[in-house]
């Protein structure tokens, strides 16, 4: 099966689910064909959980669930070396991060010093413990949501953190039509045990590799440079982006335009994925009186297309 069909199908399969958020859920697919981390920030109750398991089940990718809380410490993420008397010696017993799929569910509750665990599991596909560095299962992705700041006992994300999550998303409130089905039908979570895995392993590293080998023109990385450099002029953010955000940008455009059925990127889809994958990396200039996202689109307004 071509790799554009294949994924109509990944996309159909999650629309059935999650209704009315078609655009997120190009997102969601765009960030996992990457290789990304993604983040799902929202108020409770609109469906970010039921998303990262309908996104986990249809990837075919083994799934762990943590409820991140102000108590949970690192050693209940990674796993624990404990002292078992028939071996003579200290086994290590893999904690939840050891999963395809982790879902960080609200993991601005956590403390900082459990997120940072986390930050070494996001950047090098492996934990180390007393010594001892575990690598960890591949594909690797973290799915974490994460309630709006303004809410009691959440710490915000260090920058480090953020700068790990290829792309972050927000569902937002259905419009009434979807409303209505959520209302009228089934439960969504048993709805996400119905789900068929629609992809192997193979398939699933194939289309990577297919995304990594999507053709990027020397016109089109001069645009990415221009947005870049637009970031760091001091005129709208605190802070311009990093390199590594920019290849982030890079990859995300180009699994955007392999989802388009295309083999080479368009400025087009620079656009579609830029304010998702940089708006978390930036902190807009004061006096703008505009958050990231709205300084981000009209930051493109103002740079000439290629």
């Amino acid at each position: 099966m071509h790799a554009k069909q294949k994924i109509t199908l990944l996309l159909n399969q999650l629309n059935t689910v999650i209704v009315g958020k078609s655009l997120q859920i190009q997102d969601c697919v765009t960030c996992l064909l990457a290789g990304g981390h993604l983040l799902i920030e929202d108020v409770p109750g609109v469906g970010k959980t039921t998303l990262a398991h309908a996104l986990a089940r249809t990837f075919g990718l083994q799934f762990s669930r943590v409820q991140f809380t102000a108590d949970l410490m690192p050693s209940d993420l990674t796993g624990v070396s404990v002292y078992e008397r028939n071996q003579e010696g200290f086994v290590f017993h893999p904690g939840p991060v050891f999963a395809q799929v982790l879902l960080a569910d609200e993991i601005n509750r956590a403390s900082p010093r459990t997120q940072s665990a986390l930050l070494e599991a996001m950047e090098e596909k492996q934990v180390s413990i007393e010594g001892q560095t575990h690598a960890l299962p591949r594909p690797f992705f973290v799915i974490a949501t994460q309630n709006p700041l303004e809410q009691l006992g959440t710490f915000a994300l260090p920058e480090s953190q953020l700068d790990r999550f290829l792309m972050r998303i927000s569902l937002g409130y259905p419009d009434r039509a979807a409303e209505r089905l959520l209302l009228a039908g089934e439960d969504r979570r048993d709805m996400v045990d119905t789900l068929l895995p629609l992809l192997s392993l193979d398939e699933l590293e194939a289309l990577q590799r297919t995304v990594l080998a999507v053709h990027a023109s020397d016109a089109l990385l001069a645009y990415v440079q221009d947005l870049i450099a637009a970031t760091r002029s001091g005129r709208w953010f605190v802070q311009g982006l990093s390199p590594r955000a920019g290849i982030a940008l890079v990859r995300a455009a180009k699994a955007r335009a392999l989802i388009e059925g295309r083999d080479y990127v368009a400025p087009d889809d620079v656009q579609a994925v830029l304010p998702q994958t940089i708006a978390h990396r930036l902190v807009p200039v004061g006096d703008a009186g505009r958050g990231a996202l709205e300084q981000v689109r009209a930051m493109v307004e103002a740079t000439p297309l290629p």
